[in-house]
């Protein structure tokens, strides 16, 4: 009887596991959510400058993304775009892992410097990608950071900076660690000269990065829902023995506790900025 259920002939469908798609459904033209798990088309999102049009979940933007998303179209000029890392520690696989990231992202390191104008007024902006090595700073990301704060001391301009990454990079030990107190150090010379500065932190923003130069502004903003602190939860909560609330280290608990000045939805940046900087256009001492 048992030899009788087996060789019943199945009454059921299957789904041969390498059959094709239909080509509407390659890699890239469709994204889900990691929020709501929504699938939209990519290039609907994009137009909304990839928030979720269902949950107003912000996703990740490259760095050329979000230039375009803020300057006036044909003004930007990248500074230091040939600028690229080495292995100063001889650390096992880093220069070929960094020769991957550059193929992957067609970038040269994770941060994007350069100038132009939002609503017409010129500032220097450098903006972080998560891509590139989760984002995280060695010796060229903060030396590009550095030179264009010195860009914005020079032209006597507002300098923005977009925060996105996972903190110091291990495989540059100490001379990472350096790029802190150097952005840091430009940073207090632009104070000095009266130019403005604005942070805007986006997820993640943490580690050494959340530490120095992206709490240092005159303005410091953040992304809904961003993730912004120094050590990790689980790190933090073994070291104080105490369990920490839901919503610690996002961008709302941050600005509750005032460690913010705002959190600002992405299709209200461009307006926000240009406001700010208008405003602060002729005030310098």
């Amino acid at each position: 009887m048992l030899k009788d259920f087996f060789s019943k002939k199945r009454k059921y469908a299957t789904i041969p596991s390498e059959r094709k798609q239909p080509a509407t459904m390659n890699e890239g033209v469709m994204t889900k959510c990691p929020e709501c798990k929504t699938i939209v088309y990519t290039k609907e999102l994009k137009k909304h400058l990839m928030v979720c049009m269902h949950c107003d979940h912000h996703m990740p933007m490259t760095a050329s993304e979000r230039i375009h998303s803020l300057l006036e179209e044909g003004t930007f000029k990248e500074l230091d775009g040939s600028i690229s890392s080495t292995n100063p520690l001889d650390f096992p696989d880093y220069a070929e892992k960094l020769e991957k990231d550059r193929t992957k992202t067609k970038l040269n390191e994770a941060v994007v410097t350069g100038e132009g104008e939002l609503e017409g007024i010129p500032v220097v902006i450098a903006v972080m990608d998560s891509r590139f090595r989760m984002g995280s700073m060695g010796s060229v990301v903060g030396e590009k950071i550095t030179r264009a704060i010195e860009r914005a001391l020079n032209q006597e301009t507002p300098f923005l900076m977009f925060s996105a990454s996972g903190g110091a990079r291990m495989q540059e030990g100490v001379l990472s660690l350096m790029q802190m107190a150097k952005t840091s150090a430009a940073l207090k010379k632009l104070d000095e000269a009266g130019l403005l500065y604005i942070s805007v932190m986006t997820h993640p923003t943490t580690g050494g990065v959340s530490a120095s130069f992206a709490s240092l502004g005159d303005y410091n903003f953040a992304e809904p829902q961003a993730l912004i602190g120094f050590a990790g939860r689980r790190i933090i909560e073994q070291t104080i023995r105490q369990d920490l609330p839901e919503d610690f280290q996002t961008a709302e608990f941050l600005l509750k506790h005032g460690q913010l000045d705002r959190v600002i939805p992405r299709n209200e940046m461009k307006q926000t900025l240009a406001a700010i900087v208008e405003m602060h256009q002729g005030k310098r001492p």
